[in-house]
């Protein structure tokens, strides 16, 4: 049982220094989501919104109203 306590210490240690976006921040990611409303989606937009530009270096689309 002292294991397990031990165990679950090791891995709050591990896994604190990965706290936020573990995706890398490519320039058109950081522009789409610094725009008011907008926000990253893969695949098409949803019907009231409008794909403005690009994510994730191309991957994704950037959707806003």
């Amino acid at each position: 049982m002292k294991i397990l306590y031990l165990l679950f210490a090791v891995f709050l240690l591990l896994f604190q220094a990965t706290s936020g976006s573990a995706d890398p921040l490519f320039a058109d990611t950081t522009a789409c989501r610094s725009a008011q409303g907008s926000f990253c989606r893969a695949g098409a937009c949803p019907p009231t919104f409008a794909a403005t530009g690009t994510c994730h270096g191309g991957l994704m689309n950037c959707c806003s109203k």
